[in-house]
């Protein structure tokens, strides 16, 4: 065989292998072979049918397979003899292979690239003291209190925390918001709905709850909403000023319960409120020490980003940007936005979407290189530690979540290596130079930015 190497890019090649008649031959010549083996026809033991007839049997059949196996055969002599580290196969062009002639194939291939290791070590990471404060602990239980608290009619005007039934109707300079957009009925007019005074959260309308305190049941107001500029849910709402007419039908008081032992029973069981505050702190060290993890390897794979210069193969790009995709999709789906929104929006939306996949790549494949120069590998103990996880997350036996795995020998690679590139970023995070700060030095660079 000959074989010609052409460099569309630094990561895309083209190899081309040419094959004489005689090597044609002798592929199909093999290809009969395994087809005489195989062929049952009347008249003839297995193995026994005359070359020429099973030729002339299955000529079509004998046609298919020696193209693959002329193809095959071409690929992997012109990888083996250009050394290439192939990443993806991209296109394939066989050409015309029949018996007594020469053939031609030409295989396009995305590589991997060739870049130098960036320095791994010693990235320094800020990250806040795991300190929880006894505040903190009180703002928990408040929390807890809230959320078992009930409501009961009350005969004053609202207050911040009363939840008041109210009905809204909304206009957009003097056009009813209903006919704006009329597919999404609940931000033009509603007989009746509940909402929070003063909520340290948006309800369906934003800051509707900041224009109901200090209102009795019958009172009527038109209050002034602007929405965001970017309202994903209603785009034809993004940015307006709205006016809306509203009634108030009801105000019902929220009563906190007593920290009494049915109220420290439902929060676990525990029986002393020592013993609550105890059990808090711990969930909220862990939970914080969570987030402190959570930040350092954000920080550690942004400085290591910001550190790769090299063009990472299109073909794992073009992938790569329709996997953010369809997370962006499902997400925003989720939330309420309309697939009519993607499709105004879809330039955009591939346009961030190629950005994140070029990071993410280039991410991957500097991973893949810092585990290979690290020796990090995927240990069986990671995988029956990935198997017990999903198996507690879905509910199912660690057996059914092994069985499902070894159907798709696809989806078992992709985790391997994801737990690679996991354990990899781990290990930069080891060797990262940390710098704690204190929440009190937290809040007062907040303050200063601010």
């Amino acid at each position: 065989m000959n074989v010609q190497l052409n460099s569309l890019t630094d990561t895309r090649k083209t190899l081309v292998i040419s094959l004489s008649a005689e090597e044609v031959a002798t592929e199909h010549k093999a290809v009969v072979g395994e087809f005489v083996r195989q062929a049952r026809l009347p008249g003839f033991r297995p193995g026994k049918a005359p070359a020429a007839m099973i030729e002339r049997r299955f000529a079509k059949e004998i046609a298919g397979e020696l193209q693959q196996k002329v193809v095959s055969r071409a690929y992997e002599t012109g990888r083996e003899q250009e050394k290439l580290d192939v990443l993806s196969l991209v296109n394939v062009e066989p050409g015309e292979i029949k018996l007594g002639a020469e053939a031609t194939v030409t295989v396009t291939v995305d590589v991997r690239p060739e870049f130098a290791l960036p320095e791994y070590t010693g990235i320094e990471v800020k990250v806040p003291a795991n300190e929880v404060s006894a505040e903190e602990v009180e703002e928990v239980i408040e929390r807890l209190r809230g959320e078992r608290a009930e409501f009961k009619p009350a005969e004053r005007a609202s207050q911040k925390s009363d939840y008041v039934k109210l009905a809204y109707e909304g206009t957009v300079e003097g056009q009813a918001i209903v006919e704006l957009v009329p597919e999404k009925q609940i931000y033009g007019k509603v007989p009746q709905t509940w909402v929070e005074v003063e909520s340290e959260e948006d309800g369906i309308i934003p800051g509707l709850g900041n224009h109901i305190s200090g209102l009795k049941a019958g009172e009527k107001k038109t209050v002034e909403i602007e929405f965001p500029a970017e309202f994903a849910t209603a785009p034809a709402l993004a940015g307006k000023k709205a006016s809306y007419a509203i009634e108030i039908l009801e105000i019902r008081e929220r009563i906190l319960p007593e920290i009494d032992e049915a109220f420290l029973k439902s929060c676990g069981g525990v029986e002393s409120l020592d013993e609550l505050k105890s059990q808090v702190s711990k969930d909220m060290a862990e939970e914080k020490d969570r987030r402190i993890q959570s930040s350092k390897r954000a920080q550690v794979m942004e400085a290591l980003a910001a550190k790769l210069s090299f063009e990472p193969p299109e073909s794992l790009v073009e992938g790569e940007t329709q996997q953010v995709l369809r997370q962006v999709m499902s997400e925003n789906l989720r939330r309420g936005v309309s697939p009519e929104t993607f499709e105004q929006n879809k330039e955009e939306l591939y346009a961030k979407a190629r950005e994140t996949a070029v990071r993410n790549v280039k991410l991957q494949l500097a991973l893949a290189r810092i585990a290979e120069a690290e020796k990090v590998t995927v240990e069986n103990e990671d995988m029956q530690r990935y198997v017990i996880n999903r198996a507690m997350q879905t509910q199912q036996s660690p057996d059914k979540v092994v069985q499902e795995l070894t159907k798709d020998r696809a989806a078992v690679r992709d985790l391997q290596q994801r737990i690679l590139f996991d354990k990899a970023v781990d290990l930069i995070v080891s060797k990262a130079t940390v710098t704690t700060f204190s929440a009190e030095e937290a809040a007062a660079v907040a303050a200063a930015k601010s």
